[in-house]
């Protein structure tokens, strides 16, 4: 299957986002924010639409909605959690307004199955470049507030009164998870993405109770995730999102049979 430069560019960029989502997906998880993460994926369909209306690339119209949220849902802080409500409004309403962007550019209407469930193997040069660039940015910022990051999860009172700006890190993180989210889009969609950053990071905080080796894990089982479904789509020619999201699923409920006793984050 590497004869083809498709295959190849593919595989490329896939496992660009596999290990975006799989370091950023596990401070996700660690936060208690995948319902906001998930939100954010659904206002990137949006913008995602709504760039291919005025026939822009659907990445960078689904970067800017979604870093526009995250940079409203990180002024909220704590307070972010339990609106449920509030964010489930929010991400219906951007559904709706995708529905209705597709509706008045009919033409391109057959992008929304691409944008919903991502389409890896119509990867091109251009966009391989750019998930590149957004990586290595996200990748970057993370590791440059990981951290304070980590300190305001784990000991949030304590970390205030070490004079750590705890809207300003929710604010940077949920930026960060903006650009990995529009990242992830590209190969499992904008109703899939949950899964890619959510599962490989929650199976490594079932598996393993040191960080350095959780974080590992969990960009280890995104990338296996993603490239061993790419592989098994060549093979059987199914969908590649439906094999990446199957293969997150089943590692995740072989980690809650297989973790072990008093597993939890202990490690600063």
């Amino acid at each position: 299957m590497f004869e083809y430069d498709f295959m190849r560019t593919a595989f490329m960029a896939g496992g660009v986002v596999a290990v975006v989502a799989g370091a950023v997906g596990f401070f996700l998880v660690l936060r208690s924010l995948t319902f906001a993460g998930h939100a954010l994926s659904h206002v990137g369909f949006a913008g995602a639409t709504g760039a291919v209306l005025v026939g822009v690339s659907p990445l960078w119209g689904l970067l800017a909605f979604t870093l526009a949220a995250a940079l409203a849902m990180g002024l909220l802080g704590d307070r972010l959690r339990g609106r449920d409500v509030a964010i489930g409004v929010v991400l219906s309403l951007s559904l709706g307004l995708g529905v209705l962007f597709l509706y008045f550019y009919t033409t391109h209407a057959t992008q929304a199955t691409t944008i919903l469930f991502g389409n890896v193997l119509g990867v091109d040069t251009d966009t391989l470049w750019g998930l590149l660039g957004l990586g290595a940015v996200s990748l970057a910022a993370l590791a440059a507030i990981s951290r304070p990051l980590l300190f305001a999860t784990l000991e949030p009172d304590l970390a205030e009164a070490k004079g750590v700006s705890l809207r300003l890190i929710a604010v940077l993180f949920l930026a960060i998870v903006a650009i990995a989210v529009a990242e992830a889009a590209q190969v499992v969609g904008v109703l899939l993405v949950f899964a890619l950053m959510v599962g490989p990071a929650a199976a490594a905080q079932n598996l393993c109770a040191r960080l350095g080796w959780a974080v590992a894990l969990s960009v280890v089982l995104a990338l296996a995730e993603t490239w061993l479904g790419i592989a098994l789509a060549y093979v059987t020619d199914w969908p590649v999102s439906f094999w990446i999201v199957s293969l997150s699923c089943l590692g995740y409920a072989v980690s809650l049979v297989k973790r072990p006793r008093g597993s939890a984050i202990h490690e600063i």
